[in-house]
Formats: C-alpha cells, structure tokens, sequence
C-alpha cells in the first residue's frame, strides 16, 4: 500500500508540475532566479488552429479522462472552486461626464466602460427592470415622464446595457434553438440533444428616444461571462461548453449570427479555431469584437479551447483569466485521492490585444492560486499583477491558505512575487493603485497590508493594519486614502477555547495611507446588525462615489435586534429584523470624515407593517442611485424617485 501511495504522489507531482506546461518551482535554481523560470509553451506567440474535426475530437479525447476524474475529485469535495468574479484606477465612465454634471456607472479602468442595469445621460434613464427597457426623461426633475418602453419576450433574458452619444445596447441571454443545429441533427441524427443558449447584443439607434429602432443584433453561442466597451468598439465574451462528451463523439461546432451580414447563424469552422497545447477545455471560449458605428463591419469573432471566469480590461488589453485544476487521474481503477488532499489550483490569464474592433490573443501566462474577482488584475506600464490565494483556509498544514501577488512582464513571464501572505487567511479583497496594492484577508481580524510595488521584479509589503472585521470592497478616494466596504465583527470564544469570528452589521471605513508603514482607520461607520446587507459587496456598479460632491451612496437591506429583546443582547450570533430597505447617503471628506446624511426608501408604510423578520426581492427595492446636476435620483424596480441632492426632500417619482 505504501509503494502505491509513493507511486500515486510521484505521479500526481509530476502532472502538477507539468500542467499547462507551467513550472512554479524548481528546486535546484536559486530562490534569487526562480521566478524567472517560465515554460517554452506559456508565452509562444504561435498558437495552433485546430484545423479538422478530426485533430477536435483527438484533442478532447486527450483531455476527457482526465477531466472526469478531476470532476469527481472536486464533486466529492477533494478541491473547492473558487467564486469567480477588475482594478486600476476608479473612475466615472464615459468620457462626456467630465463636461457635464452627472453621474456614470463606478467602473474599474478610466476610459472602459462596464455595463448596468441602470445608466444616464445627464438627460434621460435608461433602466433595465426583468423583461423590461424603460427610457425615462429625467429633466426637469419635477417633470419626470417615461418616453419609451420595450418589453421583451420570454426568450431573451436582459442582462445589463451601454449607452453612447448615438446608441443604446442591451445585452442578455437567450435560449431559443438556432434552426442551423436543426439541419445538422436531421442529417446526423446520431447528435445529442442540445438547446444552444446565445449571448446577444441588440443595438438601438438613441437619434428618437420616443422611438427606439432597432439597429443591428450580434448573437454568440454560449452564456456571457461579461463585456467591455472602448469608444464605439463592444466587446463580448462568452463560454461556450461541449457537454456530456465521450471519445468519438460528434462535437457540435459554435455558431453566431451577425443582422450585418445576414439573418441566418453561421458555424464556425475548425480551422477558425486555436488552442493552447497541453492545456485544452471541453469547451470553448469566444471573443467577439463589434464597432457600433458600421453597421456594414462584420463581427469580429475569435474562438478558443478554453474557459473564463473572469475578465479584466485596460484600454489596450483584455484579459481573461481562469481557474485551473490539474487535470489528475489516480493511479489505479480503484484508488481516489486522499480525503485531505485537494489538487494544487492555478489562475490562467489569456491575454488579447484590442485593436478597434478586433482582438488578437497575443499570449498566456500562469501563475499559483485562484483570483477572488476581477478586481485581482491590473495592468500598469505594461506590467499585469495579479492576486491570487492558495490551499485551503481551514487546513492546518502545508496545505493551509497563503496569499500572493504576482506580477507578469510584456511576455506574460513572472517577474516579480511576494508569497505566502496572512497564512490562514483568505483575501477578501484588492485594490491596485498606481504603484500600491491594498489587500484585506481575514480569518478572525482584518489585515489590511499596504503593499508597494514601484519595482515589479521585487514588491514588499511597507504596512499593515489590523482591525475587527472586513472589507468586500475597496474603493479609492484619492491617492493615500482607501474606503472599504464590508461587515463588522465580534470574536468570540467557543467551549474548546477557540475563537471564532461572527460577522455583524454593514461597515465602512476610511483608511488613511499617508503613512504607509503605519495606515490608520480614520473614520469608520457601522450600519445595522448581523444579517444587513448591500449589493455593493458584491458589485461596485452598485456605489455612487461623487468626490467633487463630497456625496457617496449605496443601497442597504437593513436587520436590527429589538431594543427590548434581553435575550438577543450581546449575542454575536443573533441575527436581526428586517427594518428597512433602501438607500444611504453620507457626506464625505477627509476633515470629517464619514456624515450620515440621510436614507431614502421606495417602501411604503404597509410594506414595512407587512414585513416580518426577513424581506425579499420587492420591486420597490432600491438598487441603484445617481445624480444630474443638484438632484439625487433613487432607482428601483418599479419606480424612480427625485431628490434634492441638497436635504434630500422629494421632489418627484414615476412609477415603472
């Protein structure tokens, strides 16, 4: 039994450090060189076209034991995926806001717009509500009016929108089969079933906003992992799976469908499609680049054996990342892997070129650990840094979770690192700014390390501060003053003696970086108790950060205990009531720091009778806000609300 356990953890190393033709460590290199150490593979320029069914179906074939096996591995609870979910400087998006005053969507990279559910145009609102586009003339405030509506049938899910200076696109889902894979399972009857979902771009002409005409429709097969828009050129990413596939079987080639060449699907073929050696996905992944102002330029469409979880984009570049597990098998038919082992997870980062309405896949690199979100990756001077958690936070041995920053050269080579950071703990968040890096990692307390990065062969951490609690996401105020969002927390200690930490209320703080060796919370505000919560956890398009204005605001689901209930006194564990949903608002500067100003609800009085312990997902629920000009608009669902940005008194809605 032991030789075959030696022979099983040979092997299993062997793999690891072969996957992806990626090498993290070599043994024999001084620690000074190894980061250098890069595989031939991982930055070769040229990538292979699969070119045939044939050479497809090997592929696969290659990679489909395998990855059966590494399913179960991770099914059975032997890996934990990471939840996948961008970050340069914070800016507002569109260019035309710096003439005009109003708000945009909080996205991560100036000059890259993100898509919502809600944008404006210091004129009108355009908000997406379920199966419905409301365009809403916002000006004069006490005059609002709703201009158009289209609602949408129940084969097309909206996701989020863009708007520019001429148009408006809405991006979503749908699930209608394409008639082109109906002809193919009448002349191939041997195919699987298979209902194709497509990630669509309806692109409007904003010339009458009373009357939206419909432009130009883009549908790619596969459910969208996201999208960016640079100036007039769309970006749309999207993954495209090859299900249930067996060694032999047919394989089902992506479709998409361009109105500016015609109404019908296209297939693409194997010679329009790469892949990377040694590193292949049962699926595929597609990027697809649209310019919105020539409806007579084709869609731009590259396509990939591969997978996304999450994408981040500079102006020049786009970067998909992944996480990876090595592709393990055991040793024998009736072996599995050990009950506290879990295979060693990597981040794989594809990067492509944008060049108007086209992209070029130019390189991949690799690098240890999985990414949180987005806000992992960022490219500054040509560098990308990138940062990444290992093992598991509830081992206690070598295995136990550590934290990484790394940072990759024009070739996607590791040039720098900083390893093993907070052991035990996980990163909640990052933030790069510039030549800093703001981390928060958590187990019990919240680290918050100031990490400098001036010199990318050789990053350091130049301070840290720990305080209860968390933050989810980091937002920045200026160049040495962070803001964080998360919860509070109490420590408490168990009968064994162990401590634990309980999350409480929502909480925001201020941090102060003047000092880098020594950053200070110089303001902190904690809203509600255990169970309050705000969707800008986990999506800062939910923010609205005007420093000019000294105005932030944010949507919040707000739990209290009762003032009376003795039983729930001091008990960390006690979740509060439901007492109220809607928007805070908070003056900011850094003489006072945070001020409450106010909150705003869409909530009646008989919502509020009605509720019990808990709410639900109202379509009164106030889920974005923003400003034009000296008036505060709050959106929910069903209604948008105007306020004067000055005291905050109604001055107007309109129901949806």
């Amino acid at each position: 039994m032991n030789k075959r356990w030696t022979l099983f953890s040979l092997l299993l190393l062997v793999m690891i450090l072969g996957i992806c033709g990626a090498v993290y460590a070599i043994n024999n290199i001084p620690s000074a060189k190894k980061s250098e150490v890069e595989s031939p593979l991982q930055n070769k320029p040229d990538i292979p076209v699969v070119g045939s069914m044939e050479k497809l179906q090997e592929l696969l074939a290659q990679s489909a034991a395998l990855q059966d096996n590494l399913d179960g591995a991770l099914y059975n609870g032997t890996a934990e995926k990471s939840i996948a979910g961008v970050s340069a400087q914070s800016v507002r998006s569109p260019a035309a806001q710096d003439q005009a005053d109003y708000s945009g969507t909080n996205v991560q990279v100036q000059g890259v717009d993100e898509a919502d559910i809600v944008k404006n145009d210091g004129q009108y609102i355009y908000t997406l509500n379920q199966q419905q586009l409301s365009v809403v003339k916002a000006v004069p405030a006490d005059k609002m009016q709703l201009t158009a509506r289209i609602n949408y049938d129940n084969n097309f899910s909206p996701r989020d929108l863009y708007i520019d200076a001429g148009h408006l696109i809405v991006i979503g889902d749908t699930r209608t089969p394409e008639p082109l894979y109906q002809e193919k399972r009448k002349a191939a009857p041997a195919l699987p079933y298979y209902n194709p979902q497509t990630c669509k771009a309806i692109i409007y002409d904003l010339k009458d906003k009373s009357q939206l005409s419909k432009i130009r429709e883009i549908e790619i097969e596969g459910y969208c992992l996201s999208s960016r828009k640079i100036g007039s050129s769309l970006y749309l990413v999207a993954n495209r799976n090859i299900n249930y596939y067996r060694p032999g079987d047919p394989v089902i080639l992506p479709t998409y469908r361009d109105s500016a060449v015609g109404p019908e699907f296209q297939s693409l073929s194997c010679d329009k499609i790469n892949y990377f050696p040694n590193c292949i996905y049962r699926s595929f992944v597609i990027v697809a680049a649209v310019n919105t102002d020539n409806l007579a330029q084709k869609v731009d469409i590259k396509t990939y054996l591969g997978n996304g979880d999450n994408i981040y984009a500079s102006p020049s570049n786009l970067y998909i990342a992944v996480n990876s597990y090595p592709q393990v098998q055991p040793l024998l038919e009736d072996s599995a892997f050990p009950e506290d082992s879990a295979p060693e997870a990597a981040t794989e980062i594809y990067r492509f070129a944008l060049q108007g309405a086209s992209t070029t896949c130019t390189g991949r690199g690799t690098v240890p650990g999985t990414i949180l979100n987005q806000f992992s990756l960022d490219e500054h001077q040509g560098f990308l840094r990138i940062a990444t958690t290992s093992g598991e936070i509830w081992s206690r041995g070598d295995n136990t979770s550590k934290n990484h920053i790394y940072i990759l050269d024009k070739e996607l080579k590791m040039t720098g690192k900083l390893e093993n950071i907070a052991p035990g703990e996980k990163i909640y968040s990052t933030r790069f700014m510039g030549n800093r890096a703001y981390m928060v990692t958590f187990r019990k307390v919240d680290p918050f390390f100031v990490i400098d990065l001036k010199n990318p062969q050789e990053p350091v951490i130049l301070g840290k501060l720990k305080i209860p609690g968390y933050s989810d996401y980091l937002h920045p105020y200026d160049e040495n003053h962070i803001i964080g969002f998360g919860k509070d927390t109490v420590e408490v200690k168990g009968q064994n003696g162990e401590s634990q930490a309980f999350y409480q209320g929502l909480k925001i703080a201020v941090f102060d970086v003047t000092s880098v060796s020594q950053p200070v919370e110089m303001s902190r505000a904690v809203i509600g108790d255990r169970g309050t919560d705000s969707e800008i956890l986990n999506n800062h398009k939910a923010l609205l950060f005007a420093q000019e204005k000294n105005l932030m605001a944010f949507p919040v689901t707000l739990m209290e205990l009762e003032a009376d209930n003795g039983t729930k006194a001091g008990d960390a564990t006690a979740y509060g009531s439901f007492t109220f949903q809607g928007a805070y608002i908070y003056n900011i500067d850094l003489t006072k720091g945070l001020q409450y100003k106010g909150r705003i609800s869409h909530l009646e009085t008989a919502d509020y009778q009605r509720a019990g312990d808990f709410w639900y997902d109202s379509p009164n629920n106030i889920n974005r806000i923003l400003y034009i000009g000296n008036v505060l608009y709050t959106v929910s669902p069903g209604k948008i609300q105007a306020q004067s940005i000055t005291d905050l008194k109604p001055l107007s809605s309109l129901e949806l």
